[in-house]
């Protein structure tokens, strides 16, 4: 079979490899959708803080189980699957207290193991979950979903909250539905004028163009009447809008990184005690974040697919990945078909 690799930054080639055999309690799924996530592009750039050259990425993923025994989660062969790709040792003190999300030794496909974005691939069956009819794209589009919602869910949203999301990317865009679902009064940041365009088409109650440090704080203030926002949600992963997000919260906000970077950031920390700040960090999610989101979806609350921007064919992902890197500002979700 065929199988997509980033052999090193700025390099990706498709291999054949052999087809994997499912062992004991695994499926063989063939992969109908993936997903290219901010993390991938990292990968790709050689900015990302976890991802090992060379390695098949991928973890945003919809399937078709191919084999499968019998299990109690009611999985046949033929259906269509999203997957849960973080992988936890089910050991350490996290895992203990059931925060395998944050398993010390966490291994997400496409990173710190083999990822998804290969013509078949085999899952321990309890790491499947039943696509309940979505279509395979928006299928593809859970995982990217249940970080965001984890995150929101990390700050106990609710419809009191008047809320900033610091990016406009695939995450911030998701982390905004996340958040208005939750009843929130939502806002958006990003330094990219078409995607701030973009992102109104999913009810943001405004934007903020991050171009210059004046504007931003000029935005926030205009919005919140010098008051600074109930919650911050950093989607980036670069040490300025993590800033913006501490700069932008309230006294007693709220602030939330999901964006992952490499870079440090040389901040006065006491600012965090001066307005007692709650700074949350979100990591992943749990596989009830993927069911739960399924049923929002399936009720059709959201219409997930209008976040796809581009579909390149499997034979196509080099192009695909130097397209998104010379064109993150004006591409959302890339989906690579398979």
């Amino acid at each position: 079979m065929k199988a997509i690799y980033i052999n090193k930054p700025g390099e990706v080639e498709i291999k054949e490899i052999a087809q994997p055999v499912p062992k004991e309690g695994e499926a063989l799924l063939k992969v109908l959708y993936g997903g290219i996530c901010g993390s991938d592009l990292g990968s790709y750039r050689g900015t990302f803080a976890y991802f090992e050259y060379p390695r098949t990425p991928g973890h945003e993923l919809s399937a078709e189980i191919v084999e499968i025994g019998e299990n109690s989660y009611g999985l046949k062969e033929g259906m269509h699957v999203t997957v849960n790709p973080y992988f936890n040792c089910g050991k350490c003190y996290s895992c203990q207290r059931g925060l395998v999300n944050a398993c010390t030794t966490n291994q997400t496909m496409g990173v710190q193991r083999e990822g998804g974005f290969a013509e078949y691939i085999t899952m321990p069956v309890e790491r499947i979950i039943d696509g309940k009819g979505l279509t395979p794209k928006t299928l593809t589009l859970i995982e990217p979903f249940c970080i965001s919602f984890h995150g929101v869910k990390r700050a106990s949203v609710n419809a009191k909250d008047k809320v900033l999301i610091v990016g406009a990317g695939t995450i911030g865009v998701l982390a905004a539905i996340a958040a208005k679902s939750f009843g929130a009064e939502v806002y958006i940041s990003d330094i990219s004028e078409k995607k701030l365009e973009f992102a109104k088409n999913f009810g943001v109650e405004g934007t903020i163009l991050n171009d210059t440090p004046e504007n931003f704080e000029k935005g926030v203030a205009e919005i919140t009447d010098g008051n600074g926002f109930d919650v911050t949600i950093e989607a980036v992963g670069l040490p300025s809008t993590f800033q913006n997000c501490i700069d932008a919260a309230t006294f007693g906000g709220r602030v939330v990184l999901i964006g992952v970077g490499k870079k440090n950031l040389d901040f006065n920390f006491t600012i965090i005690q001066k307005k007692e700040l709650n700074v949350y960090g979100s990591r992943n999610a749990l596989t009830s974040d993927f069911v739960e989101l399924i049923d929002i979806v399936k009720s059709g609350k959201v219409d997930l697919e209008k976040i796809i921007t581009d579909i390149y064919d499997f034979d196509d992902a080099a192009k695909a990945f130097s397209d998104f890197d010379q064109n993150a500002a004006n591409m959302l979700k890339v989906l690579i078909e398979f």
